[in-house]
């Protein structure tokens, strides 16, 4: 069955407001169901998770739930779903987590692909502990990653290896498969941020063979609630406990501060919208959620396409690695016009979309020399006719 765009776009109340809306980085837009389960969560879960009282036992049962939904998005264990505000929290939650021994006498490895949520908590750990800090360096003609160069900056000494699965600024996918290997031979723990990746494909945490997961709810259309998923549950329990409350187990040893149970809601909410996505799919919510974003990814990578093919007609515009395999993200510059102002021009024509990101991947390919880079990322409520929109725009530089 075709995908449904036009059943997609009646599930988000704010795209009547005749913006067309290029910024998913920023947050996606929120479909209804999740603003209802927010909404309702508010009312209903007013007091923490807990067993002495209706509402508190109530809202335990969602923080499991929420746990379960995460797991089912990824293909994981719910035991192993670590839940967080951010992903900068759950990075910096993991950072004191991990024993003195991952830290004395070890490097950490990083990529410039990462986003600030990830780096700056795991650069801050490294200098704290006075652990060497590696990079993983993009390719800048393109804006991926190359995994060969693990090989080379990954060793018996690494404890921690942090990578992305498709970048927020280019949206090149990472080949995930050899740097897993890498970090398998030598013992380094392997975490991958699929936040970027997790609106656009399915995901598995076995596919993947990380030993942590990443991913955060507002870049698929969720409230402001990520998670830390382990591969192994049993990982967990051999970090430091970090939560504020000494009786915590499993999972929630690392949770610093409890995530209010009407957010939790909205999480699921959020996943259940993601499994409906394709209304054909049955089965389980697993079954549902892989054969929806296998609809998603061919439905969005048709429309990607046709952007970057638009974009790179354009004799002004100069698009960020055109070729790459990539999540439908894409980076590019106007000739002699500052990304500031090329997204003012497309704010007064009703299009949304982001200037100057803070990368370090923008960064090393220089667009910050000639005025920084625009980003637009596309949606599963995204269209053809939007995609001309800004086109059209763009074109009227000149």
């Amino acid at each position: 069955m075709p995908f449904d765009i036009a059943s997609v776009r009646g599930l988000f109340p704010a795209l009547g407001d005749g913006w067309i809306y290029f910024d998913p980085q920023a947050g996606m837009q929120i479909p209804d169901s999740v603003a209802s389960a927010v909404s309702r969560g508010f009312r209903s879960y007013p007091v923490a998770a807990g067993r002495h009282s209706p509402q508190a036992r109530a809202a335990a049962g969602v923080v499991d739930d929420a746990r379960a939904a995460v797991a089912d998005l990824l293909g994981a264990d719910p035991a192993g779903v670590v839940l967080g505000s951010s992903r900068a929290a759950l990075m910096s939650a993991l950072v004191d987590a991990l024993p003195l021994s991952a830290w004395r006498g070890r490097n950490i490895v990083l990529s410039r692909s990462d986003d600030e949520a990830v780096l700056r908590p795991a650069v801050a750990g490294a200098a704290r502990y006075g652990s060497q800090v590696r990079w993983a360096e993009i390719d800048i003609e393109d804006g991926s990653l190359p995994a060969w160069q693990f090989a080379e900056v990954v060793d018996e000494h690494t404890s921690l290896l942090a990578v992305t699965l498709a970048s927020s600024v280019t949206g090149a996918i990472t080949d995930i498969g050899p740097i897993a290997g890498h970090a398998r031979a030598t013992g380094a723990h392997l975490l991958v941020d699929a936040s970027t990746a997790a609106p656009y494909v399915p995901l598995s945490m076995s596919e993947l063979g990380a030993d942590a997961v990443m991913v955060s709810a507002e870049r698929w259309g969720g409230p402001g609630v990520a998670a830390m998923v382990f591969a192994d549950p049993a990982r967990v329990t051999s970090l430091e406990r970090i939560s504020m409350d000494p009786s915590t187990t499993g999972p929630a040893r690392l949770e610093r501060e409890p995530v209010p149970s009407a957010l939790l809601s909205g999480l699921i909410a959020s996943v259940e919208y993601l499994s409906r996505l394709d209304s054909s799919a049955v089965g389980t919510r697993r079954e549902r959620i892989v054969a929806s974003m296998d609809a998603t990814y061919e439905y969005v990578h048709r429309l990607l396409f046709y952007l970057v093919n638009s974009l790179t007609h354009l004799s002004n515009v100069s698009v960020v690695g055109p070729e790459v395999h990539r999540v439908p993200v894409v980076s590019f510059v106007v000739h002699g016009v500052s990304a500031v102002d090329v997204c003012t021009r497309l704010g007064d024509n009703g299009i949304a979309a982001l200037a100057a990101i803070p990368s370090r991947a923008l960064t090393a390919i220089g667009v910050d020399e000639i005025g920084g880079a625009v980003t637009v990322g596309l949606s599963a409520y995204s269209t053809p006719y939007e995609v001309d929109q800004l086109v059209r725009v763009l074109g009227s530089f000149g």
